[in-house]
């Protein structure tokens, strides 16, 4: 899977927990929790979301490296590298 694939993945779950959040203003390095005001409950709901569409395993340790979406995509596509 690569970056773009994963972008557009991520994109879509975290609009699924933030539907009125404007995704193509998202700043990159920004805290996405902070800039859509997602809770810590919308916040596990995304990473279970990712784990599961994604098919990667992502452990409690590593959450706080998928807080802004440059962080988020690289983990992830990091991640999915592996599973192939």
């Amino acid at each position: 899977m690569n970056r773009d694939e994963i972008k557009t993945i991520l994109l879509q779950e975290i609009g699924n927990i933030a539907p009125e959040a404007d995704l193509t203003s998202l700043d990159p390095a920004a805290d996405f929790r902070e800039e859509l005001d997602i809770d810590s409950i919308g916040f596990l709901n995304l990473v279970i979301a990712l784990a599961e569409r994604l098919k990667v395993p992502i452990p409690e340790k590593d959450y706080g490296r998928l807080r802004t979406l440059e962080n988020a995509l690289t983990y992830l596509r990091v991640a999915a590298e592996r599973q192939t």
